[in-house]
């Protein structure tokens, strides 16, 4: 534990409202946190440095659960480092999120009956600057609800200038490394947003649609071919058949007739090929699938494109304009009229690729596109993790990361939108192509036009860790918070934005990787652990939930979900939970203030220290190490869960109520546990302050007086242990339940008092008795008392006068019956563990649970035989 340093800036207020009331306190609290600069970087600073980015939200965005929980663990991590006395950085801003930015003002302008084209490109460009400006962004103001510690003075957005100078120089770099090129490849193209889409940016889903077997070529020289999407047989240049495939070696070489065409096409022979799937031959269309393209540039096939932009059929002909979808069914027909339909499957469930944006789905196309070759960024990228300069946590989702980075396929670039950073190439009248750098002069004259295309939103993205510190400049920020301490980030994107990240962060920054450490969290989920969607009718507004309940009880409900790359169930009653728990430390720290609770003067000595106390202390240390050990290992579950229990079961049920005693007693054992309590409430209150400011903050400033619990320091351990005290303390604990649960069974209402003897003498409980009858709501023996229940626990004997509080015939009746079934559930499980044969097959985790209902079973059968035993006979 550490004496906190801060000046004091008034006595301490010793009154607190009676209720917590977050709405009144929040608002106002953060924007004093943020006035008074608490979260602002130096980068001129000589601390240690502590830098997180954060993962850079849409600008058409809102704040989602999902925001929410990442916030909330990356808050909670940057909140502790300060205190640990780290210039700490966290790293806002906002991504301009090109296809859905651009879908956004597009559908604004369909309301005006117009559309980008009527504006011309640098007119919608400047709407969607004047849209950015007033609607975009409304997550900024609710991180703040969410009481979000990022320093705001350097908010960034991925097309602000200095943005775009850092995206022009990459790209300029990479493109004189020739590790760009423009190429014409198979993409993922959306007939609905009108642009390429990377792999990444695809979500498959099963659909149901129709597998048609059809006919090629004539008489001895036809072949069988399957297809889910029959329209693109237009395109079709070749027949692939396995080269050992023996059905099929006559025709290898030869063309066959290409039905509703007046073109043949040949029989090629290839490895890509399965003989054993369908009928071991496949069309190749190379200009609408990528494997097919792949067999074309094998075999030096023609490209036949069959569809536009907007996936609508141009070969001339009967099938001309119209959809794929129209083109489909028309064709099938056509073939099935000449006689060239084998067989027909539907619904034939396949999975299909759509647009993450806008459901369409997807039509592979071929189209001359920007590239990335990835081949020696993606390697390093793998290496850095290989070796040992960036660890994946939990670490199995290491795995993913190199399933991943190793098989990275070449990047796509380029997007055929007009929102985003425009591709900073030229072409000139003479096929010249020139790259511009941020101090280059573009050529100009005529007859030379920028490429019209933008880059894909991850490019930019991708920069992030150092784009945000101002590179390529050499900045004082740059310097001192480059890399990056950790990325907290879902699994989801690892691929997205991690892996670009990390490419372009080795790239650009002379091998330093951008982060030491990435943290992958798992998706929020409703409490039966189904994705949350508006279709299902599950999905949360978190805002509706601070509303209700508060900031605090939505992080740490969120908090106490987070188990490492795990996903995140959440429910409603949960947040009321937490919600009770706040209230909870509200209210013990208000009967703290009332009984004299402070943190002035140093503890006392050890020897003025009572048993309690000593147990309390020793627990709090206790604690702090445990915390600091969950913090880093990023178990923010357990270290909620650990600060969850100690506060409301050690703090709050049992030491508060042993103090109260003492409180009653006055003098000077009532001094020593105020400040004892006081010592207990301000390290209690700094370790829950990172994943619940508010209350906290309120709290402690109360307690203290001092000015803020977010400059204030992290606790330590002092080493300070006394296992005696722990043992006494839980002898007395057990003391107090078993009566309690005795008190519960006998049907007596738990402020009831009744006449009690005890027996203490030579035990450590002896010290206890007041304690004990105070919580037990013992009286002492008067005259007349008998003994009519006697209780042995821990060494210590319990005996109490129930007459005329139970009927003891029926009270024993109901405890034979008890022990009987628990008897019956010991011979079951006993039995079962004795059965060599059962061991044998059973999975561990069904013996495990038969293990502990035995264990249970022992454990009801002697508590109720002692409370039979302890009832008088009837």
């Amino acid at each position: 534990m550490t004496e906190n340093t801060q000046q004091q800036n008034s006595a301490p207020i010793t009154e607190l409202p009676t209720q917590y009331a977050p709405a009144e306190v929040e608002g106002t609290l953060y924007e004093r946190w943020v006035e008074r600069g608490y979260f602002s970087a130096d980068a001129a600073s000589e601390k240690p440095p502590y830098t997180v980015v954060i993962p850079p939200p849409n600008v058409t965005g809102s704040l989602h659960l999902g925001h929410a929980f990442e916030h909330t663990l990356i808050d909670a991590l940057t909140r502790r480092k300060r205190m640990q006395g780290f210039e700490t950085l966290w790293q806002p801003g906002m991504d301009h999120a090109g296809i859905a930015t651009q879908n956004v003002v597009e559908r604004e302008l369909a309301k005006e009956g117009k559309s980008r084209h009527d504006l011309g490109r640098e007119e919608f460009i400047e709407r969607v600057w004047q849209w950015k400006d007033e609607s975009g962004g409304q997550i900024s103001g609710q991180m703040r609800r969410l009481g979000d510690g990022v320093d705001w003075s350097r908010e960034r957005f991925t097309m602000d200038e200095g943005l775009s100078q850092s995206v022009q120089t990459i790209f300029k770099k990479l493109y004189d490394d020739e590790l760009i090129y423009r190429a014409e490849r198979i993409i993922n193209w959306c007939p609905r947003c009108l642009t390429a889409i990377s792999d990444i940016e695809v979500e498959y889903q099963d659909d149901d649609g129709e597998l048609v077997s059809m006919k090629y070529g004539e008489g001895d020289e036809t072949i069988v071919v399957a297809t889910t999407r029959a329209e693109t047989m237009l395109g079709d240049t070749a027949v692939a058949v396995h080269p050992d495939d023996e059905r099929y070696k006559h025709l290898v070489g030869k063309q066959i007739k290409l039905p509703l065409t007046d073109r043949t096409i040949p029989v090629v022979a290839d490895e890509h090929v399965d003989p054993e799937f369908g009928t071991g031959a496949v069309k190749v269309t190379p200009a609408h699938d990528p494997n097919d393209f792949e067999i074309g540039q094998r075999h030096d096939l023609p490209n036949i494109a069959v569809m536009d932009e907007h996936a609508v059929i141009t070969v001339p002909g009967p099938f001309q304009g119209l959809d794929r979808l129209e083109a489909r069914s028309a064709i099938v027909g056509a073939l099935r009229a000449e006689g060239r339909i084998v067989a027909e499957k539907r619904p034939y469930t396949h999975s299909v690729g759509h647009c993450s944006r806008c459901k369409t789905t997807i039509e592979p196309r071929l189209s001359m596109q920007w590239w990335v070759k990835v081949g020696p960024l993606a390697k390093a990228a793998g290496d850095a993790v290989r070796d040992g300069k960036v660890a994946i946590h939990p670490q199995e989702m290491e795995k993913r990361y190199f399933d991943w980075v190793d098989n990275l396929h070449d990047w796509c670039i380029s997007r055929q939108l007009w929102w985003g950073h425009r591709i900073p190439v030229w072409y000139g009248p003479n096929g010249e192509v020139v790259c511009v750098g941020p101090d280059d002069e573009a050529p100009t004259g005529e007859g030379w036009t920028q490429d019209s295309d933008v880059l894909d939103t991850w490019f930019s993205s991708g920069l992030w860790p150092f784009s945000t510190l101002g590179w390529p400049e050499e900045t004082e920020s740059l310097a001192k918070f480059y890399p990056n301490s950790v990325l907290v980030t879902g699994y989801d994107i690892l691929f997205f934005w991690v892996a670009r990240m990390m490419m372009f962060g080795l790239y650009a920054m002379d091998g330093t990787p951008p982060f030491h450490t990435i943290v992958l969290h798992g998706m929020v989920r409703d409490q039966f652990g189904k994705k949350m969607s508006k279709s299902f009718g599950n999905a949360v507004n978190p805002l509706d939930w601070m509303d209700k309940y508060g900031s605090d009880a939505v992080r740490f409900t969120l908090a106490r979900g987070a188990n490492p790359g795990v996903d995140v169930p959440i429910g409603e009653d949960w947040v009321q939970g937490s919600r009770n728990f706040a209230n909870k430390i509200w209210n013990a720290t208000r009967f703290a203030l009332m009984n004299g609770a402070t943190i002035e003067g140093a503890l006392p000595p050890v020897e003025q220290l009572s048993a309690t106390d000593r147990w309390i202390l020793s627990r709090l240390n206790a604690t702090v190490a445990e915390v600091d050990a969950f913090y880093d290992d990023y178990q923010f579950a357990k270290l909620s869960d650990a600060l969850f229990h100690f506060a409301w079961d050690e703090v709050f049920d049992w030491y508060v109520e042993l103090s109260k005693t003492t409180f009653m007693g006055g003098g000077e054992a009532a001094k020593v546990s105020g400040r004892v309590l006081g010592e207990v409430l301000d390290v209690t209150l700094r370790l829950l302050h990172p994943i619940v400011p508010f209350v906290t903050e309120t709290l402690w400033t109360t307690l203290t007086g001092r000015e803020s619990l977010v400059i204030a320091e992290w606790p330590s351990d002092s080493g300070f242990r006394d296992a005696g005290a722990e043992r006494e303390i839980e002898t007395l604990q057990q003391v107090i339940t078993e009566v309690r649960r005795f008190r519960a069974d006998q049907g007596l209402q738990p402020g009831q008092k009744v006449p009690a003897r005890l027996s203490l003498d030579g035990t450590a409980l002896a010290p206890h008795e007041a304690a004990i009858r105070q919580l037990l709501r013992l009286q002492p023996e008067g005259e007349g008392f008998a003994a009519t229940a006697t209780l042995p626990v821990s060494g210590a004997t319990v005996a109490l006068d129930l007459s005329g509080t139970i009927d003891v015939a029926a009270e024993r009746k109901r405890l034979a019956k008890d022990l009987a079934a628990a008897e019956k559930e010991k011979a079951q499980a006993t039995a079962k563990l004795g059965n060599e044969a059962f061991l044998a097959k059973a999975p561990d985790n069904v013996v495990d649970k038969i293990r502990g209902r035995l264990t249970k079973a022992d454990g009801d059968i002697a508590r109720l035989q002692a409370q039979l035993d302890g009832l008088p006979q009837a």
